[in-house]
């Protein structure tokens, strides 16, 4: 039982409009740090700039709001140089995946141990309601009243390319799955990255109306658990089979299938083919999978480094700065 409880962990007065999912999300991490149990002054929350990186400000623990899109670049330094802080960067669609795309994608590839969540809501909130880099084909907004006619990135589809080894997502109006979710984060040594799907409500409102509430989440969305069939639907009554080198909807009972037929989840694989088709899912034909896609355990970075500087110093003759002005010729001046 955790010594803490959710009050523990909070501070001010959040400072968003009403209705965000910023607000929902807050308080899912507010309660899933006090059941994690890492006290308040063994954990950094580091921000960049946007609606959701104001959510520092919000946390009683060490906190930084840094430049636009840098947020992963002071999370690295932060883990590298406090190896026992638990450091959690908290980015939006724009600042993580546009100025700061290169830092995002680097930081997964080295698996530094951070926790990288991701709060996407297809649109830059802060400055009014311009596009953003996971903005649809076609989306109408302030900086693309035609259109647009880009391609979105797709944060799964980034952090698997970046050899990405842990990848969740949840609903931020899912306070249940958002709060497991950031616990398996938590547990997992590594770079984990986590999908925050929400609406802004002044800008991009209903963009996940699919999932965004209870009754469309049992209809259109596939709660992934390691080790357990992937079975969805109001009832349970549909699931995820193979199909050539791809994956098919379908409802028990039809054809005779049972759920031995149906596939089993398992986050664990370190072949990501699977996980990736999975993660990439996306309606009318396929549910949107929640939950933990991807958590696979590799060397981390900041373990490392830290490894790397102690075996090397041990092999030198020196160890200090005085040590090292007395490893080559000396003489005394009398």
């Amino acid at each position: 039982m955790s010594e803490y409880t959710a009050k523990d962990f909070k501070k001010g007065q959040p400072r968003w409009c009403p209705g965000c999912g910023d607000h929902f999300f807050l308080a899912s991490l507010h309660k899933a740090m006090a059941e994690i149990g890492i006290a308040p002054s063994e954990t950094a929350v580091i921000s960049g700039i946007g609606c959701s990186s104001r959510l520092p400000y919000y946390m009683n623990t060490y906190a930084m709001q840094t430049i636009h899109g840098r947020a992963a670049a002071i999370s690295t330094g932060c883990k590298v140089a406090n190896p026992d802080l638990m450091v959690w960067q908290i980015s939006g669609d724009g600042d993580g995946m546009a100025i700061g795309g290169n830092h995002f994608i680097h930081a997964i590839r080295r698996n530094i141990d951070i926790n990288i969540l991701l709060l996407n809501n297809r649109i830059y909130g802060l400055t009014k309601g311009q596009y953003s880099p996971t903005s649809p084909r076609g989306f109408v907004s302030k900086s693309s009243p035609y259109g647009t006619v880009e391609d979105p990135f797709r944060p799964a589809e980034l952090c698997f390319g970046a050899r990405g080894r842990f990848f969740a997502r949840c609903v931020a109006t899912d306070a249940t799955g958002t709060v497991d979710v950031l616990k398996a984060a938590a547990n997992h040594k590594g770079a984990t990255v986590c999908e925050i799907l929400q609406h802004c409500v002044i800008f991009n409102d209903n963009t996940y109306g699919d999932v965004y509430k209870k009754e469309g989440r049992a209809k259109n969305a596939i709660y992934l658990q390691h080790g357990k069939p992937m079975l969805f639907g109001e009832n349970n009554e549909y699931g995820l089979m193979q199909e050539g080198f791809g994956l098919k909807v379908v409802k028990l009972g039809e054809n005779g299938i049972t759920e031995k037929d149906i596939l089993v989840h398992d986050a664990h694989c370190t072949d990501n083919t699977v996980q990736l088709k999975l993660a990439l899912m996306e309606g009318p034909d396929f549910p949107v999978a929640l939950g933990v896609i991807r958590d696979v355990e590799a060397p981390t970075y900041n373990d490392a480094v830290h490894e790397q500087i102690n075996d090397i110093s041990g092999k030198k003759k020196y160890h200090n700065f005085q040590e090292l002005l007395m490893t080559n010729d000396t003489w005394e001046v009398k």
